[in-house]
């Protein structure tokens, strides 16, 4: 199907930690969207670095690199029509305190140092933070039945 996206999603350390894992990949599965590559891992911090390299110098940037390596995050590539722009709406604004209600920060988060989750917010970022986490040959292509009622053809 022409217009596919794919895009990365972590599950953050407090999110795996809050047992809301199951939650989050099961909303971001009911909007239609198709896991393609799914692994648990300890962030090391060489590739926290690479992932969050556009915040160098900032502020928060130690902190931020901390938090992900801190404990086990839940990485995940998603595919569909729109991924990156559906994807980001069902999380929410980066600041949970300001994220619409019904979205996965907006029901779940607090702060912004603990929004539990990360996704990818362009083609390019997609593209690179896919290529960072994964690299290649470990997408699954694979025909799911639903799609027909899912998705036009």
């Amino acid at each position: 199907m022409a217009g596919l996206e794919r895009t990365l999603v972590i599950v953050k350390p407090d999110g795996v930690q809050r047992g809301l894992v199951g939650e989050i990949v099961g909303r971001l599965e009911r909007r239609g969207l198709k896991i393609v590559a799914m692994q648990m891992r300890v962030i090391q911090r060489s590739l926290a670095e690479q992932h969050y390299a556009e915040h160098t110098g900032k502020a928060f940037y130690e902190a931020l690199v901390s938090y992900i390596g801190s404990g086990p995050s839940v990485t995940l590539v998603l595919e569909g029509p729109a991924a990156i722009a559906v994807t980001r709406s069902t999380v929410g604004k980066t600041n949970p305190g300001e994220a619409t209600p019904g979205t996965i920060r907006g029901d779940f988060g607090l702060v912004v140092g603990r929004n539990l989750i990360h996704a990818s917010d362009s083609p390019d970022s997609a593209a690179r933070e896919v290529e960072l986490f994964f690299g290649t040959g470990a997408l699954v292509e694979y025909e799911r039945d639903i799609d027909r009622w899912v998705l036009e053809s």
